[in-house]
């Protein structure tokens, strides 16, 4: 007969999956709170401006009027791409830090 795993079943087992749905409910409430704040970033002394919200989408994308120059496009590309980066980047950050502050620094894969 086997033996099974010792403090594998019974009242434990019922604790643990009752620790794991309260996780679970914590994580769907924070992604859904992350998902409704924005981010900001901006480039070039703030002649652009993104913000994005908590799902990473791009949310407004503000350029100043004195930085567009027809003849040096790709340094206007640069600046919002920067601006982009940084916004998403900051979402990104407060996700995994949150994450990590939920789940005590659990590495769980397929966790964002």
């Amino acid at each position: 007969m086997a033996k099974g795993f010792p403090n594998m079943g019974g009242k434990n087992m019922n604790n643990m999956m009752k620790q794991v749905q309260k996780l679970q409910k914590d994580m769907e409430k924070m992604q859904a709170d992350l998902d409704q704040q924005e981010f900001e970033s901006s480039a070039g002394g703030g002649v652009v401006t993104a913000k994005v919200n908590g799902k990473q989408e791009l949310l407004s994308l503000s350029i100043d009027p004195d930085v567009v120059d027809p003849d040096d496009v790709e340094t206007l590309e640069d600046l919002i791409l920067v601006a982009i980066q940084g916004a998403m980047n900051a979402a990104k950050e407060k996700t995994e830090g949150e994450m990590s502050r939920l789940t005590g620094g659990l590495n769980i894969p397929g966790m964002f």
